[in-house]
């Protein structure tokens, strides 16, 4: 586990830390994750390590079998497609909710400042762009469904930046054209462009995921 630790970690600092592996596949998708290695890299106790652990896997972010440890799960082309697709029904309702009150949570636009700022590393600001919609649109219980989804939805934004599927430039414009019907109050328009921008990266990373026709094609020559 190529983590640096330190002997004050809290759960929460070893939280962070495994999910920024995670989310950038320093950890890769099937690794386990073992409460020894994590005690080992950032000097703690194992129960200190244990609630890092159980945190990530109640987001979504790991997942443990009875009696196994917990690795990071392995998104397939289906996995893709139904996190996205009820992503896209969820997160397109949260837009066309915010819609109706023309109100624009200051969470996502400093979000979208901060994406700005960060072409080369924008990840962590397009999932708080995404966080900040969902909890500030007005419904609390639609608010929770979103946060359900978010942690396997993590999982597959952090697909598409690893492998460098999308620009910074794209997803800021898409994200603009998203605030910019909120503040105009078009429920529609907003929900239609959320479900785009949401589609245009599932579909960039089911191209990625899979082989190529023309390879396969070659091959037979």
């Amino acid at each position: 586990m190529s983590l640096s630790g330190s002997t004050t970690a809290r759960p929460s600092v070893i939280y962070d830390a495994l999910r920024a592996a995670i989310l950038s596949q320093s950890q890769r998708p099937g690794q386990a994750v073992t409460e020894s290695a994590v005690a080992l890299a950032f000097g703690v106790s194992r129960p200190t390590a244990k609630i890092a652990i159980e945190q990530l896997v109640a987001d979504g972010l790991l997942h443990r079998e009875p009696n196994a440890a917990a690795r990071v799960p392995t998104l397939g082309p289906d996995d893709i497609r139904d996190v996205f697709d009820n992503r896209a029904i969820v997160e397109s309702a949260v837009s066309a909710a915010l819609a109706r009150t023309g109100a624009v949570p200051p969470a996502a636009v400093a979000a979208q400042r901060e994406l700005l700022r960060h072409p080369g590393d924008f990840a962590p600001f397009d999932i708080a762009f995404h966080r900040a919609l969902g909890a500030g649109q007005p419904s609390p219980r639609l608010a929770r469904l979103h946060a359900l989804l978010m942690g396997e939805v993590e999982l597959g934004i952090g697909q598409v930046h690893a492998h460098h599927l999308l620009d910074a430039a794209t997803v800021a414009a898409q994200h603009q054209g998203i605030l910019d019907a909120i503040i105009a109050g078009d429920p529609a328009l907003a929900a239609r462009l959320t479900r785009d921008h949401i589609d245009g990266a599932r579909d960039a990373l089911l191209i990625h995921l899979t082989p190529s026709h023309d390879s396969t094609a070659h091959g037979d020559d």
